[in-house]
């Protein structure tokens, strides 16, 4: 009842005017314990915080703001002494005048008229205060919405980071040797015959699960900055957050970059054109070079949902990019809806047409207006929609686009298949796929699509350079989906091909290497690469066969929106 009340005061500067209704909320409000104090103990906060905001908000846009009247006093009423711990004539207050209001003998000590004066000059000065920055707002709209953007960005990074965790690894100029044999592995054999005998695990996904259950457990209290707006529903229970590990991959030189590899350089973060190294002549012949110099680049990114999926399925993630970057355009496409059953091949060529009169028609429109500079072209794929994003890229009419790619995000990606899939009871529901319904993606997946593994559709993609023209890669996995091998949503060694000396073993090592090639591609001065594991809480699920099958962690990166915000405001330079 006293907030709404002090509230309601606060926001009705004619009601503050009035001494009997005021007087009557005293009197009701004078039955509890220094409740009296309690709201002119708000009203002290508000009054400093607004002026401290202000003063903060007027340094940091450098614009000199007007506060003579506040600073001087000139205002109606006074405060009384012993509520300010100061003398009677200034607003101002000593750092220890807080502890004075919470002395509970105080209210009796304070005669009514007092207190009543406190109230009235208090309000005074914070609608006087609220009217200052309204003006000054409407003044300075822009610079100041750009600097309380970028602090709330930096405030929910410097919070968010607490299910954040960060590591470096290294991506070496050979990561596998494509030769498989024991002469090329000395040792491997004994190494796996031991780890068997003794029962050993090393399996990166169960490392990775434990990692972020010990992280999450050390997370016993968390410290929020209750004078900022807050999507509260990310504290609800900071246990039930999801937990990111960020592998930050640094790739060994190839050539001469900046020291920080992370990010782009600062001049290409002001000129954002320039990230592909060259531009479009489609672009140039639609443009003169002035508007080349300060045009508008055009932004795209394109959502392909995966197998039985809908065309909204990665809402969430755009909508947390749209938040970021209001400027970009966005397709979510719906060409393969109902139709992820068949070949990855014409799944691609579909989404290809599709992205292309797309991008197109955005074209179109964006130079009738003579200022079209670049394009930055996007992708982000959920499950085998990332198979089909890198079909699309093999399709020879999506040629003249490549130089525009910036940023892949995929997510839950089987990019190097199912050649070492341990979950059982997902392997069986894939046999059933095969023998009844005929399902060609899964025969692709799984290289049954021909006898020859080096003939089949996934071993040929991956000879295929559809990453290298990406400037940013951002793979996201979870140790806890059954549904993606672990380590083909993270493009990287598989522990049971170390000691397969089989054609199979070589044909997965042959393919890791083939997709690192292309992120060790010179292609780009610079490309951000990383790999961000997440690991939810599905402990509110129960024991259920969603859970029991990996499905439930597949499909909660489609319903939870939490990892995505971690990552696109954490890393703003990937997405803007």
């Amino acid at each position: 009842m006293l907030v709404l009340v002090s509230i309601w005061l606060l926001l009705n500067p004619f009601f503050l005017q009035s001494d009997f209704v005021a007087q009557k909320i005293w009197s009701q409000l004078a039955s509890v314990d220094s409740t009296q104090l309690m709201l002119i103990k708000a009203l002290f906060s508000a009054r400093d915080i607004l002026l401290e905001d202000l003063k903060e908000i007027s340094k940091a846009i450098d614009q000199a703001i007007d506060l003579d009247d506040m600073l001087f006093g000139s205002m109606d009423g006074e405060v009384p002494v012993q509520l300010l711990g100061m003398p009677q004539n200034g607003v101002e207050r000593k750092a220890d005048g807080a502890k004075d209001l919470q002395s509970d003998g105080l209210s009796h000590s304070l005669p009514w008229d007092d207190l009543l004066n406190a109230f009235h000059t208090l309000g005074n000065q914070i609608l006087y205060l609220w009217n200052t920055f309204l003006m000054f707002h409407r003044a300075n709209r822009r610079k100041i919405m750009e600097y309380l953007r970028d602090a709330w960005a930096s405030d929910r990074r410097a919070e968010w980071s607490i299910w954040m965790v960060y590591s470096k690894v290294e991506l070496p100029h050979h990561f596998i040797s494509s030769r498989v044999d024991e002469s090329s592995y000395p040792g491997t054999r004994g190494k796996a015959l031991s780890l068997r005998k003794f029962g050993i695990s090393d399996d990166p996904a169960q490392s990775a699960a434990m990692r972020a259950e010990l992280h999450r457990r050390s997370i016993a209290q968390m410290r929020i900055n209750n004078r900022s707006l807050q999507d509260m529903y990310i504290f609800g229970d900071p246990s039930s957050i999801p937990i990111v590990i960020v592998d930050r991959v640094v790739q060994a030189p190839l050539h001469k970059t900046s020291g920080n590899s992370y990010f782009c350089h600062p001049d290409q973060r002001d000129n954002p054109g320039v990230h592909s190294g060259h531009s479009s002549e489609a672009v140039k012949k639609s443009t003169g070079a002035s508007s080349q110099q300060c045009g508008r680049v055009l932004k795209i990114v394109v959502f392909v949902h995966g197998f039985q999926g809908h065309h909204l399925d990665l809402r969430l993630v755009r909508n947390q990019w749209l938040l970021i970057d209001p400027k970009i355009e966005f397709l979510m496409s719906e060409v393969n809806e109902d139709k992820t059953y068949g070949d990855f091949r014409e799944m691609g060529q579909r989404l290809a047409e599709e992205v292309i009169s797309f991008v197109k028609r955005k074209m179109d429109k964006a130079s009738r207006s003579g200022n079209l500079r670049d394009i930055m072209l996007s992708f982000v794929g959920h499950s085998i929609g990332n198979i089909i994003i890198r079909a699309a890229l093999t399709e020879s009419m999506m040629e003249p686009y490549l130089r525009f790619l910036y940023t892949y995000v995929s997510i839950s990606g089987p990019h190097l298949g199912y050649l070492y899939s341990s979950n059982s009871l997902f392997n069986s529901g894939l046999w059933l796929l095969k023998k009844f319904k005929g399902t060609q993606c899964i025969h692709q997946l799984t290289f049954s699509d021909d006898p020859d593994l080096q003939n089949t559709f996934l071993y040929k993609l991956c000879k295929h350079r559809t990453l290298e023209n990406f400037r940013n890669i951002i793979l996201i996995s979870s140790p806890q989906d059954g549904y993606v091998p672990y380590h083909s949503a993270r493009i990287e060694i598989a522990q049971a091909s170390l000691w397969d000396y089989s054609k199979k073993g070589k044909v997965f090592q042959e393919m890791l290497n083939d997709c690192l090639d292309q992120i060790r591609a010179p292609s780009s001065e610079h490309r951000v690469f990383m790999r961000c594991d997440v690991n939810f809480d599905t402990s509110s699920h129960g024991r259920n066969l969603n859970n029991l099958i990996g499905r439930t962690a597949h499909i909660e990166f489609l319903e939870s929106d939490s990892f995505a915000r971690f990552i696109i405001w954490s890393f703003p330079d990937l997405f803007r």
